[in-house]
């Protein structure tokens, strides 16, 4: 499979959970001095869903073109319709035109790298490798109780797995599933994928020890480091056209959430069991907890439920 023309530099994603610190990674990249990092516009995989089924890089045509255009995030591009079209031309596979959209991106911020922050391409890695071979994936992984807190209200709106029929009789233990499936099989692609093209970077790193974390993930990407990199939030007080939250702005803050401090002890004691053997994959500590029939009904519910419905999100869960 060939992909047309080769970008000169990598198409960086920055993939993950969300809730674990995709938005922070993005900014501290976007603001280093060659690389240019938008949000989430989920274009790549959506937009050509029907064609990626079918061939792993659709030849380009017309209707391709203006499903990607008129797709409802590709504003987040920053791109001018016009300029978007002309991108297009001569392109002659889809992985070409989207290789030409994103080198515009750099050129326009004057750049030479671009990339991608969008969490759910953490289960699209081995499909955007197979168009875009010269990509680098940064998968940013936090402890799954930590996630667990933070998407308790934002999953509530109907988000991630508050779209699970678990979520109403089980919040922590369906967070607990859902950041098993994603980080499971986000590490198990990843190391498929091999070390030259994903690296790991965790989330407590980059907000207690920024500068040596950004140090190696500079190095993974073959870019010195910045120091405009950890410092990204000063100066600045709103969004930017085409990027993310407002709070994104606000400088890493470690502690924001503790489960230790703000999760009960049978909460723990249930995500525990569902997803202990990754927590510890990962050098994330657990406690001990006494014996509970409520917290191993919990558990058992839990899991009845993924072994009967599981399939309908997405396959199995890996762990290695």
């Amino acid at each position: 499979m060939s992909s047309g023309k080769s970008p000169i530099n990598p198409i960086v994603f920055v993939v993950g959970c969300p809730r674990s610190g995709t938005t922070l990674l993005q900014r501290m990249l976007d603001a280093h001095s060659d690389l240019t990092v938008t949000n989430d516009t989920h274009f790549i995989t959506r937009a050509a869903k029907q064609e990626l089924r079918r061939d792993a890089n659709p030849v380009l045509d017309d209707d391709l073109v203006e499903r990607v255009l008129s797709y409802h995030r590709f504003h987040r591009m920053g791109l001018e319709r016009q300029d978007a079209l002309s991108a297009a031309r001569g392109a002659k596979t889809y992985a070409d035109f989207v290789s030409r959209l994103y080198d515009l991106t750099a050129r326009q911020a004057g750049k030479t790298m671009s990339g991608e922050k969008t969490p759910d391409y953490c289960r699209r890695m081995p499909q955007l490798h197979r168009l875009f071979p010269h990509a680098k994936f940064l998968h940013i992984i936090r402890d799954g109780r930590d996630v667990a807190l933070s998407t308790l209200d934002w999953a509530s709106a109907g988000k991630g797995p508050g779209r699970w029929d678990l979520w109403g009789r089980d919040p922590v233990g369906t967070c607990a599933l859902w950041w098993r499936w994603q980080v499971g099989n986000g590490r198990h692609d990843g190391a498929l994928l091999g070390a030259s093209v994903y690296r790991e970077v965790k989330y407590e790193d980059l907000v207690t020890q920024p500068e040596a974390a950004l140090a190696h993930v500079c190095d993974f990407l073959d870019i010195p480091f910045d120091e405009r990199m950890p410092r990204f939030h000063e100066g600045k007080t709103r969004d930017a056209p085409g990027r993310s939250a407002k709070s994104a702005w606000l400088g890493p803050v470690a502690g924001l959430r503790d489960w230790r401090e703000q999760m009960c002890a049978a909460d723990a004691a249930v995500f525990d069991a569902i997803s202990g053997d990754l927590l510890d994959s990962m050098g994330y500590g657990r406690e001990s907890y006494a014996a509970s029939p409520n917290v191993s009904e919990r558990v058992l519910e839990c899991m009845a439920w993924w072994s009967d419905r599981g399939r309908d999100v997405k396959g199995v869960m890996k762990t290695g």
